[in-house]
């Protein structure tokens, strides 16, 4: 058993035998873009506004850990129970969540500190739609990118992504929990698919090198190498 916050008091969640896999092997099922040329300047509607980082973008202030959860309860737990709480309390409610190990999360940090940007194949009938990915710790925004080519700055994000440090040193846990901005955008399984496949852009060393050419190499960059990476037709 769990307790939330609901309000000012607590409500009791029932353990339920689910769990949300954190960084599974994609394979699963977006035609060629145009690259942005400028970057994205993002913010839910209704968040607010901190300082910027020098790209311009102002990050989301994330909803405070213990908003959500009674944290004197959560340190109670072990990694896995708390995880799987977290997993449980989020099933249902238009949110994804998920959990990882500490150094991963450190991982990603690093690499999107220099690589923020990419461009991830959506795969939506019968075909696929491209998604523009920025990773800026602790947050991933995540739009289409035909919608950021016709609005620029002004494109807002379809799901947003916070991540929770605060039991990465004591559990060696970092919470993740993603929040689906239009759902006429984006079922739960695919919002699920992208945060699953973005991470692994980000940690698996050889996916990662398209992260860099991106980035770094923008002239070099060929979009099809992320369908062949992810086993997807070349439309």
């Amino acid at each position: 058993m769990a307790f939330y916050r609901n309000g000012s008091s607590f409500s009791m969640i029932s353990r339920q035998a689910y769990r949300s896999s954190t960084l599974q092997q994609i394979v699963d099922k977006s035609p060629r873009n145009a690259i942005p040329s400028d970057f994205l300047k993002w913010c839910l509607l209704g968040c607010i506004r901190t300082s910027k980082f020098a790209s311009g973008f102002s990050p989301l202030k994330q909803k405070p850990l213990d908003s959500i959860i009674d944290m004197e309860r959560a340190k109670e737990k072990s990694a896995e129970e708390l995880a799987d709480i977290w997993d449980d309390y989020h099933l249902g409610r238009g949110h994804i969540a998920a959990s990882m190990k500490s150094k991963l999360y450190k991982l990603l940090e690093q690499r999107a500190s220099s690589c923020r940007y990419f461009v991830i194949p959506l795969w939506k009938g019968s075909g696929y739609t491209t998604m523009f990915v920025q990773v800026q710790a602790p947050h991933i925004l995540i739009t289409g990118l035909e919608d950021y080519k016709a609005r620029g700055t002004q494109a807002a994000p379809y799901f947003t992504v916070s991540y929770y440090t605060e039991f990465a040193e004591s559990k060696d846990l970092v919470l993740v929990r993603g929040d689906i901005v239009f759902t006429s955008k984006l079922t739960d399984s695919e919002a699920k698919w992208l945060l699953d496949t973005v991470q692994s852009f980000y940690l698996n060393d050889v996916r990662y090198k398209l992260v860099e050419r991106f980035n770094r190499e923008t002239s070099e960059f060929e979009f099809k190498d992320v369908l062949q990476t992810l086993e997807m037709p070349i439309m």
